[in-house]
C-alpha cells in the first residue's frame, strides 16, 4: 500500500492505523462524540470502528482530494467483498477528527 499519496499527515496516520487493525489507536484520532455517515446515513461510529477494523481494509489508494482529507480507493470487506470507497475526514478546532463520511464511490 502506498501511503505517501496522502498529503495530510493525520489522515495518513489514521489510515495506516486502520490498515494495521488497531482499533484503540484509530479511535484516538477522533473526538469522543465523533459522527459517522455511511452513504449519507448516520451510524454509530464506535460500533462501526470496532466491528470493521481488522475485517475491512483499503487495497489501494487511488485518489486524494480536499487538501488530503478525502481518500478514495479500492476496498475489501470480509462481509461485502471488494468495491471502491471513500473516507472523508473532518477536523474540529482542536485538530481531532469529529466526523467521518464513508461510502461507495463511483469513479
Amino acid at each position: 500500500m502506498e501511503f505517501t499519496k496522502m498529503s495530510n499527515t493525520k489522515v495518513q496516520a489514521a489510515i495506516e492505523t486502520w490498515q494495521k487493525g488497531d482499533t484503540v489507536m484509530w479511535l484516538s484520532f477522533f473526538t469522543a462524540d465523533a459522527k459517522l455517515l455511511d452513504d449519507g446515513h448516520p451510524r454509530d461510529f464506535k460500533k462501526f470502528s470496532t466491528e470493521a477494523i481488522g475485517h475491512e481494509r483499503f487495497i489501494s489508494i487511488d485518489r486524494v482530494e480536499n487538501n488530503g482529507l478525502d481518500i478514495y480507493g479500492s476496498f475489501h470487506s470480509d462481509t461485502w467483498g471488494d468495491f471502491k470507497t471513500y473516507f472523508k475526514f473532518r477536523f474540529n478546532e482542536d485538530g481531532k477528527f469529529h466526523r467521518l463520511e464513508i461510502g461507495q464511490a463511483k469513479y
